[in-house]
C-alpha cells in the first residue's frame, strides 16, 4: 500500500473532460499500460437506470483491479455527481483472479476487461447528460494510477449497434447469481476470523472465493479446506462495532464450473 501511495501523489495520469458530450460513447483514451472507454446504449429501463460499460483494453502484461483488491491497490471507482439527471453511478465486476506476487496477492484481471456500469437516474423521462470521473489503476511491474474525466451524451446515438454489443458483452461477463445449491453459507465468526461453506454443484478442490470489504469490514486471504466433502473457506477479518441494520457484503465464488456473485450477511 505504501508504494501505492507513494506513486498516487506523483504519478497519477489525467484525461480531463473531452468538452460538450456529443456521442453516446467516449473515445479510447490512452494511457501507459492500457485504453479505457465508458460506453452507454439504449434507453433507461421502466425502474430509470440506464446502462453502460467501462471498457479497459490492456496491454499484454499489464494488470487492472477488482472491486476490493487486497492489501495492494484500490478498486476501480466512478463518480458521476457532475452529470445532469444522475442519482448515482455504480460498476459491477466479473469474477476475478488471484494474483500472487511474493510478499502478497490481489485480485484484479491480467486481461482485457469490460465492467457494467449503472446510472440510475432521478427523472427518466428528462434529458440526461454524464460526466463522469473515473479512477483506477493499471500494473505491469509499478502501478500506474489513472483519473479520466469523461463526457457522454447518451441521448446522441442510443441505438449504435456496436455500443449494444459492448455494453451487453460487459453484462454477460458477470458471475450468475448465487443459488442454495451455488453460493455460500455462513457458519460463523469467533476469534476474529469468519468460517463459510461453499456450496458447490460438484467437487470444490478448485474453488476460490473473494470477499469486498465494505462498509467497515475488511477481509484477508481465504483459506480453502476440505472436510467430509464440503468445501470450508476460513479468513481472517474485521468488521465495526455496529453492523448496518441491512444489507450486506458483495462476494464471487468461483470455480472450474463457473462463477457466481451473492451478498454476504453482515456478521
Amino acid at each position: 500500500m505504501t508504494l501505492w501511495r507513494t506513486l498516487l501523489a506523483s504519478a497519477t495520469i489525467v484525461a480531463g473532460f473531452s468538452g460538450t458530450a456529443s456521442a453516446s460513447s467516449s473515445p479510447w483514451i490512452s494511457v501507459e499500460g492500457a485504453r479505457i472507454r465508458l460506453v452507454t446504449s439504449g434507453a433507461a429501463d421502466p425502474d430509470g437506470v440506464l446502462r453502460g460499460a467501462l471498457e479497459i483494453n490492456l496491454v499484454p502484461g499489464w494488470k487492472t483491479y477488482w472491486r476490493d483488491p487486497g492489501d495492494a491497490g484500490v478498486p476501480p471507482t466512478i463518480d458521476a455527481a457532475a452529470s445532469t439527471n444522475v442519482k448515482s453511478a455504480e460498476f459491477d465486476f466479473p469474477a476475478p483472479q488471484r494474483h500472487d506476487e511474493g510478499d502478497f496477492s490481489w485480485a484484479g484481471y491480467d486481461r482485457p476487461v469490460s465492467l457494467p456500469v449503472s446510472f440510475k437516474l432521478d427523472d427518466p423521462s428528462k434529458p440526461v447528460s454524464i460526466r463522469a470521473s473515473i479512477f483506477l489503476g493499471v500494473c505491469e511491474t509499478i502501478c500506474v494510477p489513472v483519473k479520466a474525466d469523461i463526457a457522454i451524451d447518451p441521448a446522441a446515438d442510443p441505438d449504435n449497434p456496436d455500443d449494444a454489443a459492448a455494453v451487453s458483452a460487459a453484462s454477460a461477463s458477470l458471475p450468475v447469481p448465487a443459488t442454495a445449491d451455488f453460493g455460500l453459507r455462513t457458519i460463523g465468526f469467533e476469534e476474529d476470523r469468519l468460517v463459510v461453506e461453499a456450496i458447490l454443484p460438484d467437487g470444490g478442490e478448485d474453488a476460490d472465493v473473494f470477499f469486498a470489504g465494505e462498509d467497515g469490514y475488511s477481509f484477508a486471504e481465504p483459506a480453502r479446506s476440505l472436510k467430509d466433502g464440503r468445501t470450508y473457506f476460513t479468513v481472517a477479518a474485521t468488521r465495526p462495532d455496529t453492523h448496518p441494520s441491512s444489507g450486506g457484503l458483495h462476494y464471487t465464488l468461483v470455480t472450474k464450473a463457473g462463477a457466481v456473485s451473492g451478498i454476504l450477511p453482515y456478521f
